[in-house]
């Protein structure tokens, strides 16, 4: 699997998303600008990583969603690859249309940092099989932005749809419904707040979230 890392200025997790990615899946997985205008040839799985884009001016993600290289990611998931948002990366998603919903300040308007439990609500996707439905993993969080938000009938669609992957056992933040990841309707495209490429490691205190890639793995077949 060929695993492509967007840095835009102020990602802060290029670094964790890049070695998770090599550790896990992809050996040569290479970090790609945001002014480029195309994808690595091959690319299956595209990573948009935490941190701070842009300064998180305007809004968190509204910058970077602009970026040269989110039209060959968009080209990249309407092909049906693959495309992992994390933290500033699902901002970056709902900002660029490419899931619903957004990110606003958490709850207590503080910025948090800490393991966190997510429950796995649907362990049938690319992202999720290596999980067992209802599993508790713990994942780390770091963000102030991190309270999902969407009108009513995007939230019934998403739960009718099972496209709410993650759910926070105790949430943290504010989100509705509990949500801590969705997918799009194809189920290629993941945003999640939680950062499972700081759980691929027990050095990092949890392993938790290598089954994310090692999902992935399979997904994928030449």
């Amino acid at each position: 699997m060929r695993v492509a890392v967007v840095q835009f200025p102020g990602s802060n997790c290029d670094a964790d998303a890049l070695h998770a990615a090599r550790l896990t899946l992809d050996p040569d997985a290479r970090l790609v600008w945001h002014t480029e205008g195309s994808l690595p040839t091959g690319t299956d799985l595209v990573l948009l990583p935490g941190g701070f884009s842009y300064g998180d001016h305007l809004r968190s993600g509204a910058i970077a969603a602009r970026s040269p290289i989110m039209a060959a990611v968009r080209e990249h998931a309407e092909r049906g690859g693959y495309v992992l948002g994390v933290c500033n990366g699902f901002q970056v998603l709902t900002e660029a249309g490419l899931l619903p919903g957004a990110l606003s300040r958490n709850r207590e308007v503080h910025f948090l940092c800490r393991p966190v439990h997510l429950r796995v609500e649907n362990a049938g996707t690319a992202y999720t099989n290596a999980y067992a439905p209802g599993q508790v993993i713990e994942i780390p969080i770091a963000h102030g932005e991190g309270n999902y938000y969407a009108d009513p009938g995007t939230v019934a669609r998403l739960e009718d749809e099972g496209r709410v992957i993650f759910r926070y056992v105790d949430n943290p933040n504010g989100s509705l419904n509990d949500i801590a990841g969705i997918v799009n309707e194809r189920g290629n495209v993941l945003g999640m707040m939680p950062h499972p490429e700081r759980a691929v490691e027990a050095l990092l205190g949890s392993e938790d979230g290598r089954g994310m890639f090692e999902s992935l793995k399979g997904a994928v077949v030449k």
